[in-house]
């Protein structure tokens, strides 16, 4: 029997139900895809971009009825983005689907829904009170996100031993890498010594903690950043720890934005997604690219526990 993924379909005004429509007679091959949505919102997309509603597509009905508007921030697809992704969570918590992927949100308009979170990982993290990180990457090479989604000033003051530790130690017990892991500096040259600052102390006793408690030497660094991501270095390994966003996420993107997925460890569901946003300069032109999110859904179904 083939695997139910759950499929959230992101911000209606953005590429999302382009993505999600032309895709499903590939994905459908290998899984039951079950969309979460309502089928007037969905016939509204297709006749936008001018196709059929595939006949045999599943759809479980979330609540909503308001008009599509390509490009556009709308609290009302906000709104409806965030409770097709609620019911998506429940449905896989329980059981009835086997894992979930997700398409994107617009956090604006999320904020302008008054809705709580700043994306789906903190949701996660708050529904499940797990503390959930956040992977991105693909077979070439992974990262993961120390900090996700705060300021930048903020960052220094998040870098805890006991934190940092734990959440090595969670991460290593989530993909169990066959490669050592690069553990990235926060500062330029990874402080030289203390003299471009000393975070990268503590960053040395988590990374010595961690290794201890697993009883491996997986972890190593902390790395000079702008060296991690040469091609002579990412020979060496197949994933990096990163102490923040972009110091993660921009290099990843720049080598291999289109195949990268999103992915959510440490939780009690499988949850993955595309690596990119809603893309709302494109939204309903037919030009979203696919490979993300075909990505991402492969790799739920290989992952089932």
């Amino acid at each position: 029997m083939k695997p139910v993924i759950a499929i959230s379909l992101g911000d209606f005004n953005g590429i999302g139900p382009e993505i999600a429509l032309r895709c499903h007679d590939q994905i459908k091959q290998s899984c039951t895809p079950l969309y979460f949505t309502n089928y007037k919102i969905i016939q509204q997309a297709a006749n936008i971009l001018k196709v059929q509603v595939p006949e045999d597509l599943e759809v479980e009905y979330v609540k909503g009825d308001f008009i599509i508007k390509p490009g556009k921030v709308s609290k009302k697809s906000g709104a409806f983005s965030f409770r097709s992704f609620q019911k998506a969570v429940e449905f896989t918590a329980s059981g009835i689907c086997d894992a979930l992927v997700t398409l994107p949100v617009h956090k604006e308009a999320w904020m302008k829904a008054n809705i709580p979170y700043k994306g789906h990982t903190d949701y996660l993290r708050k529904r499940f009170k797990k503390e959930a990180i956040m992977m991105l990457g693909c077979d070439k090479l992974f990262v993961a996100l120390f900090t996700e989604h705060v300021p930048l000033k903020k960052v220094p003051g998040l870098i805890e031993k006991k934190r940092l530790t734990q959440f090595l130690i969670d991460f290593y017990h989530e993909t169990t890498p066959a490669k050592p892991v690069a553990v990235l500096g926060l500062n330029p040259h990874a402080g030289d010594g203390g003299v471009l600052g000393d975070e990268e102390r503590i960053i040395k006793k988590a990374i010595d903690k961690a290794n201890e408690a697993i009883k491996q030497e997986i972890f190593f660094g902390p790395v000079v950043p702008d060296v991690a991501f040469t091609s002579n270095f990412r020979k060496k390994l197949s994933h990096i720890v990163a102490m923040y966003h972009d110091q993660g996420l921009a290099p990843l993107k720049a080598l291999y934005f289109d195949e990268s997925i999103n992915v959510s460890l440490n939780l009690p569901i499988l949850r993955t997604s595309v690596d990119h946003g809603t893309a709302f300069d494109i939204a309903y032109k037919k030009m979203a690219n696919t490979t993300s999110y075909l990505n991402a859904v492969q790799y739920a179904i290989s992952h089932l526990r």
